[in-house]
């Protein structure tokens, strides 16, 4: 995950998995807290873990041992910092909690993210580790889970970050997003596996992903079932907006 601030009570975060969204996905950032001529940020840098120690790969080269072993954080991260440092913009880095210094190893050597989680404090600029529950998932969970796996068939999103939050009117609007019948096939076949299956084939990191992992992706393949055509989601092309209520709660415009 990736946090630019500006002068405390602005901030932008992202949450990035792959190196070719980075430049695109940084500029997005940006365009969220420019205002006049501020050209400089802070920078926290958190979540991406070391997979693989580059030692069990005797003789080869980092680049050759990251390939091989199927590391997705050091790209992702040297693409971050390449990218902040080809900018005109001057950018701080205030944490940089991520590869070694974001890694523990259980006695199987299996790795494990110390923090893939946080809090800003607006009042004080401050980034707080944190732990998120059921309860604060926000509005339309599953909708916005399958938009993100879905959007890499959707030409429209092709490079950019998706989203969600709109600051000036405080309402959650979900934009939309086609997917296709492949999407629809590919789920009544992966529901027919067992959860050490599902966890093997759909994550990068299995031993670390979180006990409702399975469960997450269960639900979003039986709503694809149940909502084979993206339009009866996103009906005429529509955004899905929420509005916060007088209670706190999020109610659909």
């Amino acid at each position: 995950m990736l946090l630019l601030t500006l002068q405390l009570l602005r901030a932008s975060v992202a949450h990035m998995d792959s190196p070719k969204i980075v430049e695109m996905g940084i500029s997005q950032m940006l365009s969220q807290l420019v205002d006049g001529l501020e050209t400089e940020f802070d920078v926290h840098l958190i979540g991406g873990f070391e997979e693989v120690p580059l030692q069990h790969a005797k003789g080869s080269t980092e680049s050759e041992a990251q390939a091989e072993f199927g590391d997705h954080s050091f790209p992702l991260c040297t693409k971050v910092v390449q990218t902040l440092w080809a900018r005109e913009e001057k950018f701080h880095i205030q944490t940089l909690c991520v590869l070694g210094h974001n890694t523990r190893r259980d006695c199987n050597g299996n790795a494990y993210p110390l923090f893939n989680g946080f809090v800003v404090e607006t009042s004080s600029g401050n980034i707080i580790p944190a732990s998120f529950d059921t309860s604060t998932r926000c509005p339309d969970e599953i909708v916005r889970r399958i938009r993100v796996s879905a959007s890499y068939e959707d030409t429209s999103w092709d490079g950019k970050l998706i989203e969600t939050y709109d600051t000036a009117t405080d309402q959650f609007k979900i934009a939309p997003c086609s997917w296709t019948r492949r999407q629809y096939y590919a789920a009544l076949s992966l529901l027919h596996y067992s959860d050490s299956e599902i966890l093997s084939i759909c994550s990068t990191s299995p031993t670390a992903e979180g006990p409702d992992f399975v469960d997450n992706l269960k639900r979003q393949w039986n709503y694809l079932i149940e909502h084979p055509h993206w339009t009866e989601t996103f009906p005429k092309n529509q955004p899905r907006v929420f509005e916060r209520t007088t209670e706190g709660k999020w109610r659909r415009c």
